[in-house]
This record gives C-alpha cells, sequence and structure tokens, in this order.
C-alpha cells in the first residue's frame, strides 16, 4: 500500500499558474474522466481541522481498471495544508470525527468482510475496526454524545432459506415483496468487536438517523417500505426513544423530505421539507419544536432553495441557500429571525458543516468542481486545490443569461460560450436540459460526463443550461407552473432559449441542439419530435418517450401524479398520449442518439424502444441510433459508460449539429478509445 502527499504549497500553485499560461488548451472528454473533487466534509468539535473525502473515478483513459467512485480519506488543517490519512486503496464514507476529537470513524469494507465502522486516530496511528453487525453492512453511524456507544444503521437480515431456495434455482423475484428493511444496532466503544450489539426497534424503513444531544433520543426519516415511491411522498421524521424504540412524535410533514437536524440544546430541529404535497421539491427551511412536533416556515415563498443547513455551537443555524443560479450562506438566530448573509459570489455553495467556531463548506464555481472552503473574516477560504491541471484549459465565458418566454415570465439559465467567443451569425447551441424537472443549474461547475460543458465549448459550441418551468430555485409557485402541464410552458420555454440566443447573435439557428437525462430526455425527445423544426439534433439519455407505458412501468407513480401530471393517464388517455413524443414520430427530422441503462427503474428501458423503434418504423430517413448500458441504472455509475457516454455525446452533435447537415451518415458505432484504454483497442477515426 502506498501513500500519496496531498501537501500543496503556494509556490507550487504559483508555478502551475505560469506553465498554464504556455501550455492553454480547450477541454477534452479524457479531462472529464479524470476529474476530482471533494466528497464530504467533517469538522473536529473544536474547529481546528477537517476531515474530507477526496472522490475520483478511475482513469481508465490511462489503463486503470474500470470501477465505480472511490473515496479516500484526508485531513485538511489550513489552506493547501492538507494530507492523505488512510492508504490509497482505502475507499471509505461516513466520515466523522469521535465527540472528543481524538477519533476519526467511517464505514469501510476489509477485503471480503461486510462493512463495518473503522477508526483512525486523529494524532496517528492505525486504524482499527470499532463496531460490526454480523452478516450485515453498515451503512451509517454515529456516537452517542459521550463518546460510550455507536449507533449503526444497517442492512436487512439476512433470509437463509431464501438464499437456499435461490442457490437451488428458484430465484424468481416476487415485484416489490421481497424488499427488508434497515435496522438499527448500538455497540459499546472500548470493548471487543465481537461483542454482540444491540438492537433498537425502529418504524418502517428507516434512512437516515441523527442521535440527540442528551443520547435518549434520536431523529429517524422513515417511510413506509424501501420502494423510491414512498421516499418521495411518504417519509416523515420520527423522534425515538433510543432504549425502547418507542416512537415519541412524528412531525407530519405533508410533502417531501429533506435534511432533518438537531439543535445543540435538542430542543428544535431544522427540516427541509416541501411546503404540501404537490410542491415538487424538499427546498423551504422549516424550524420544528421536537416537544410538539409544532414547525413553522422560515422562507416559505421566496424565490429561493434552502439545499443544506447546519446547527452552530451557539445555537444559530447556517444554511445554504440557492436564489436561482447563484448561492449564500445564512445565518439564522435560534428563534428563525435572520441574522446575516454571505453572497457566495463566484462560488456555488452546495453543503456546510460546522465544529467549533468553524464553518465549512463545499462550493464549485465554473471553472473547478467541488472544493473545501472556510468561512473567515468575511470571505470564503478555500482549503483544498484538486485538479491543478485545469489551470491549463481554456475555459469558454460563463454567466447567467435572462430571457422573456411568449407568455411574459422571465426565465434564467446559465450560458458558456464557445472559446473565443461566437462568430457572426451565431456558434452551434446545445441547449443542455437539467432533469426532474424539480432541480435546477447553478452558475458553478458545469462539465460532467452527460453534460457537454467546456467540452463543447472548446470545440466552438455554446451550451446554454436553462432553469425551465418547473425549475427549483425560484420559489414553489415558479417549480408548480408545470405541474399538470407536461410539455407547455416547460419545452416552449427552450425553444423560447433558443430564439433569446439567436436574438443576442450567440446561437446559430440553423445549427442547435438539446441533450439531458430522465426529464431532460423527456425534454429531449419533445425536442426532437414535436419541435423537431428547431433542432438539428438530439442525444437523449433514460429519457420519457410514452407518458401512458411510463405510468405502468416506473417505480415513482404516485409521485409522478402529486408533482408532476396531477392526473392518472386514465382520466384522459388522449391527453395524456398527446404529452408523449412517440405519438409526434411523424414529425420527426431531428438525428437522435438515444442512450439508457439497461436496468433503470425510474424510466424503464423500453422507453428508449418505444421511441427507437417508432422513429425506424415510421421515420426510416431520419438518423437515430440506440445504446444500452449494461449494469447501469437511472444515470451511469462506472468509469467506462460514463467515458463512452462523453465520446459518444460528443462525436453525435459533432456529425450533426457543427455541420448542419440532418442527412450524414451514422457515426462510427464503436467508441473511439485512445491507446492505453482498458480492455481496447484505439480506433481510427
Amino acid at each position: 500500500m502506498k501513500f500519496r502527499s496531498l501537501a500543496i504549497t503556494a509556490t507550487l500553485l504559483a508555478g502551475a499558474s505560469v506553465t498554464a499560461t504556455a501550455q492553454a488548451r480547450p477541454m477534452t472528454p479524457e479531462d472529464v474522466a479524470k476529474l476530482e473533487s471533494v466528497g464530504t466534509i467533517a469538522v473536529s468539535p473544536d474547529g481546528s481541522r477537517i476531515a474530507y473525502t477526496s472522490a475520483s473515478l478511475p482513469d481508465i483513459t490511462e489503463g486503470e481498471e474500470n470501477g465505480g467512485f472511490e473515496s479516500q480519506l484526508k485531513m485538511a488543517y489550513g489552506a493547501n495544508n492538507a494530507r492523505d490519512f488512510l492508504p490509497d486503496d482505502m475507499s471509505v464514507s461516513g466520515v466523522t470525527f469521535s465527540p472528543d476529537g481524538r477519533m476519526i470513524s467511517f464505514v469501510w469494507a476489509d477485503e471480503d468482510e461486510d462493512r463495518a465502522v473503522w477508526g483512525i486516530p486523529v494524532d496517528g496511528g492505525a486504524h482499527r475496526k470499532l463496531a460490526a453487525v454480523e452478516d450485515a453492512d453498515v451503512r451509517s453511524h454515529a456516537w452517542s454524545p459521550d463518546g460510550s456507544r455507536i449507533w449503526m444503521l444497517v442492512g436487512g437480515e439476512k433470509d437463509e432459506a431464501r438464499e437456499k431456495e435461490s442457490k437451488a434455482g428458484f430465484n424468481a423475484i416476487v415485484y416489490e415483496e421481497e424488499a427488508r428493511l434497515n435496522r438499527l444496532f448500538s455497540a459499546a466503544t472500548g470493548t471487543e468487536v465481537d461483542d454482540a450489539p444491540v438492537a433498537v426497534d425502529i418504524p418502517g424503513y428507516v434512512s437516515q438517523f441523527k442521535v440527540s444531544p442528551g443520547g435518549k433520543t434520536a431523529v429517524v426519516q422513515s417511510a413506509p417500505t424501501p420502494q423510491i415511491d414512498d421516499e418521495y411522498t411518504s417519509k416523515r421524521a420520527h423522534v425515538v426513544d433510543l432504549t425502547s424504540g418507542k416512537v415519541l412524535r412524528v412531525v407530519e410533514t405533508p410533502g417531501k423530505l429533506g435534511d432533518v437536524e438537531i439543535s445543540p440544546d435538542g430542543k428544535q430541529l431544522s427540516m427541509i421539507a416541501g411546503v404540501d404535497m404537490n410542491d415538487p421539491a424538499d427546498t423551504t427551511l422549516h424550524l420544528v419544536d421536537v416537544a410538539t412536533g409544532n414547525y413553522r416556515a422560515l422562507n416559505a415563498g421566496a424565490p429561493e432553495a434552502a439545499v443544506d443547513a447546519e446547527w452552530l455551537a451557539d445555537g444559530r443555524l447556517a444554511a445554504i441557500i440557492h436564489k436561482g443560479a447563484q448561492s449564500a450562506l445564512r445565518i439564522y438566530n435560534s428563534n428563525g429571525t435572520v441574522a446575516e448573509e454571505h453572497d457566495g459570489g463566484a462560488l456555488i455553495l452546495t453543503s456546510v458543516e460546522a465544529g467549533g467556531k468553524t464553518i465549512a463548506v463545499e462550493a464549485n464555481s465554473p471553472t473547478h468542481p467541488t472544493e473545501l472552503f472556510v468561512w473567515n473574516k468575511g470571505k470564503f477560504n478555500r482549503w483544498t486545490q484538486h485538479n491543478p491541471w485545469l489551470s491549463e484549459i481554456t475555459f469558454g465565458k460563463q454567466r447567467t443569461f435572462r430571457y422573456t418566454a411568449r407568455d411574459g415570465q422571465e426565465v434564467e439559465g446559465v450560458l458558456i460560450e464557445p472559446v473565443g467567443g461566437a462568430p457572426r451569425g451565431g456558434a452551434p447551441l446545445i441547449l443542455n436540459v437539467h432533469g426532474g424537472p424539480e432541480a435546477h443549474d447553478s452558475n458553478g461547475w458545469q462539465t460532467a460526463y452527460s453534460k457537454p460543458g467546456h467540452v463543447a465549448a472548446g470545440q466552438g459550441y455554446t451550451v446554454f443550461l436553462p432553469n425551465y418551468r418547473g425549475s427549483t430555485g425560484y420559489g414553489t409557485a415558479f417549480s408548480k407552473q408545470h405541474t399538470g402541464r407536461y410539455t407547455d410552458p416547460e419545452f416552449t420555454d427552450l425553444v423560447d432559449a433558443k430564439n433569446a440566443l439567436v436574438e443576442a447573435g450567440i446561437a446559430d439557428p440553423d445549427r442547435t441542439g438539446v441533450t439531458g437525462g430522465s426529464y431532460g430526455g423527456y425534454a429531449t425527445a419533445w425536442s426532437s419530435t414535436y419541435f423537431s423544426d428547431e433542432f438539428a439534433a438530439g442525444v437523449m439519455f433514460v429519457g420519457i418517450s410514452n407518458q401512458i407505458s411510463k405510468f405502468g412501468t416506473t417505480d415513482i407513480p404516485y409521485e409522478m401524479y402529486n408533482v408532476h401530471s396531477n392526473a392518472w393517464p386514465w382520466d384522459d388517455w388522449q391527453k395524456m398520449l398527446e404529452v408523449s413524443p412517440i405519438y409526434h414520430v411523424d414529425k420527426a427530422k431531428t438525428p437522435l442518439l438515444i442512450l439508457h441503462g439497461a436496468e433503470d427503474t425510474r424510466v424503464d428501458p423500453g422507453q428508449s424502444y418505444e421511441l427507437y423503434r417508432s422513429m425506424k418504423v415510421r421515420k426510416p430517413d431520419v438518423p437515430v441510433r440506440l445504446v444500452l448500458y449494461p449494469g447501469e441504472g437511472h444515470g451511469n455509475r462506472k468509469a467506462a459508460s460514463r467515458y463512452d457516454y462523453n465520446l459518444r455525446m460528443m462525436r453525435w452533435f459533432d456529425t450533426y449539429l457543427k455541420t448542419g447537415d440532418r442527412n450524414a451518415e451514422l457515426p462510427d458505432s464503436r467508441p473511439v478509445l485512445p491507446e492505453g484504454t482498458t480492455g481496447a483497442t484505439a480506433a481510427e477515426d
């Protein structure tokens, strides 16, 4: 096992900057494949140090073995002062400090063992196992306030009889009836690991839990079943007695439930949740009285979204607030009044943690992925520096762009101009449409395996990420404009965005394309059929093509009803069919690349099969291709499938969008990989 030094000096950074000036270059898919970022953070109780994970995928472009994300444990002591804390072949999760700050604990699986709680002293020494549950994977853990016990949320109990049946060939799956509930255990610290942990009864399917400052109760987020539909529509916060397992009270929120935190005195909860069952997203910050379960909203109706919160040692509450495409750090007094607010500026703040007098945030910007920052002396001070090679990249100019839709609604998005600016007559434009639609794109880092971002900008494209009707970040009223109104106004906002960018001289009207995943895939399918005259190329990922069959094959039917359709298909079959892209294939002229995870349960791969087959039969002269990713679900997790996606997306746009030739021959069906890539030989274009 080897250790890599993460100590970074100002001199080295300055040297990298000088070198970058002479080596400026556009970003590539190979660059995207090797990006690293900060994963999770934990601040020590005295605020003197911050533990964090550095997240990255194997760099398959350099011959590393394909796999998913790996998270290495690091420790930061100040700006540009960090080091590895474990061997780099240990990928850990759930990082936190013991109450006395003398140990970092984390979840990890050693070789063929189940995932358990491990710890390592902050002042040096070997890591050791702290707590485990036999034949079960630990999913998350928490310390009791006095450090005497560790609480563990673990997977469901193994069914040995069922496993024996399966080995004998009786491996049929009974849909939605065989899920197992998580369990909660506590184990005493300072004892042998094989001492039997104590089980605690918990209600339903618990996904998260927090131990109260007194150590006698916990707040658990629980839904009736593990089904994702219950996660979205029926999850509630329960105050549970840790000795008896008795539910003392339930916070009866009517809609989606997000982050829940306990105040230092244990009397209040902060809770980010929806305001009603039809609220598309948990974006409203509430204070909850633990004794009664009563709650009140702090920012209801404001044109913003609360995304994370953390109690401070002095009893105040720090919250990350997104205002459209920008962000801020807001501090509330314990009574819910606003004490202070700090604009994120060029940073997009995404999470907050605190310890002692230290407030740490995770943040990204238009020129770097997520890094660790500390709020100190009136500014956000950067503590970590991943991807120093980004200083070599020539980025396109990135900014917010606002336009007025056809009905007078102002809509905002993030604009990335091509490197060097758009030429006269405009550059080829890619609309990158986010999913949800209960989500939003911020004016931060916008380049990923499925997001063309600065790779496209470096190749002469304009990229626009519209926060169309239904998006969060602009208040619940804005996000609810989508409910019960599939395609209009949400997708007319896309055409209006194109027209505004053309009028501004930034985009070429004849070379405008569209891409997106999930609901963004639905937008792509709609734009490539109903609005085909407007778009010259489309790349659709895990998207919807038939709203009727989507209902029958998805794992979120009630969530669809509550916050999307506000109607069942049988209420009006024809109406639901008419908002389905397959109904409008006769209009299709747009070359369409369709990509889908073969094991997707959110949007069944059949949605892509339907659109592909409809186009092949009804519009055989329109270029279309369907690519399936085995082992992937609603989004690609593995390094190879992510890199493959990025290559195919850019090749499709280069073939049909950059040239403006909708009748060009299909590009090579195989990925063109660089030499040295695992399991492949590079092909020639």
